[in-house]
């Protein structure tokens, strides 16, 4: 009997896209390491501001790069990180991150740092015996994962998006948010060559979690 496939599945899109709420349906289906990658920049972003660094101050940031500890601690199945052996909490959906983590996340030497890390959660899911991995972000199918074995975009109406967020309890101003991913040199957001995409306006996560498995079970099901 052959081995059991182990595959990775990226999933890019915009804020409020769906990403999350997709990526953990998926997560509980198939038994796949979920690694939302927004959370990582989020807390790196409360970490910068926290040691006083500025966006706008290149020099400030590579001194708080410079001491970054990054690890991961497994919730579940969730891959959540860890700075300097501390999970972040809720201080990384506040509105100073919030207005602050597109401008991090545009630095080049920010997304380099987080590169190899988020890389590195393939390892993790392998390691805790699960099935795969389901990362979601921005640059997932297109830097992180370009060579993952399903790769998603989704997209909805921004005032859709900007309901969704209001329903959570979040400030998030969805379009600006997307305006800065988008236009930033490292690592735009963008729909990856060969991606599947889905508008998820009209849609209930059911029904995007099960277009995905749509084509994720028949890998799954190879013995």
């Amino acid at each position: 009997m052959s081995e059991k496939p182990f595959i990775i599945v990226a999933i890019d899109g915009g804020a409020a896209s769906g990403k999350s709420s997709t990526a953990r349906a998926l997560s509980e289906r198939f038994n796949l390491l979920h690694s939302d990658t927004g959370s990582y920049y989020r807390a790196v972003t409360a970490q910068m501001l926290r040691g006083g660094a500025t966006a706008g101050d290149l020099p400030s940031v590579k001194e708080a790069l410079a001491g970054l500890r990054l690890g991961t601690r497994i919730e579940g199945r969730s891959a959540r990180i860890e700075i300097g052996g501390r999970t972040p909490g809720e201080e990384i959906r506040s509105k100073e991150v919030n207005d602050a983590v597109s401008h991090f996340a545009a630095i080049p030497e920010v997304r380099a740092a987080l590169l190899s890390y988020q890389r590195g959660q393939a390892g993790a899911a392998r390691d805790g015996g699960f099935a795969g991995l389901v990362m979601e972000g921005r640059d997932i199918g297109s830097v992180i994962f370009p060579d993952a074995d399903f790769r998603f975009f989704l997209h909805a109406d921004p005032a859709e998006r900007e309901r969704r967020r209001v329903r959570q309890g979040q400030v998030d101003q969805v379009t600006e948010r997307d305006r800065l991913d988008s236009s930033r040199k490292a690592a735009p957001l963008s729909r990856p060559d060969g991606a599947v995409s889905i508008d998820t306006t009209s849609l209930s996560v059911a029904e995007v979690a099960d277009r995905m498995a749509s084509l994720i079970a028949p890998v799954l099901a190879r013995a």
